[in-house]
């Protein structure tokens, strides 16, 4: 049984890991257009348990992207520099549709594996009642 529970424990690290980078991705939509906003990035990393590999995943430190900002045309803006430019922010939405829609499939896989584990779990304890 410690197999289940070991594939159980991997699939919802996965789960846990795209949930917190949807969220990041959910907060980099919402500040499109907040001038000076820098796009949030999440990177995975390996869980160890002392010294051994468990196969789980958590999120590492959150990076901010260091490409420039765009630069927006607008006199009237408090914001506005002796140019009348200021800075907005450096989200591109197709690319955080894109990591959306990956988190979102990626999750999905990873509940597929956590409930084909408790099937075949519960076939076990089944198999071992008769």
């Amino acid at each position: 049984m410690n197999d289940f529970s070991d594939a159980m424990s991997v699939a919802s690290s996965g789960m846990k890991a795209q949930a917190n980078r949807l969220r990041h991705v959910s907060e980099n939509i919402a500040n499109t257009d907040t001038p000076g906003f820098r796009r949030k990035v999440v990177s995975f990393e390996e869980q160890v348990n002392q010294g051994q590999r468990t196969g789980s995943v958590v999120t590492g430190p959150l990076r901010l992207d260091q490409s420039d900002l765009t630069r927006i045309y607008d006199p009237a803006n408090p914001l506005a520099d002796a140019n009348g430019y200021y800075q907005g922010s450096n989200v591109n939405l197709l690319i955080e549709i894109a990591d959306a829609r990956e988190a979102q499939r990626s999750y999905e896989a990873n509940l597929k594996m956590f409930d084909q584990v408790r099937q075949m779990s519960a076939a076990l304890m089944d198999l071992l009642r008769k």
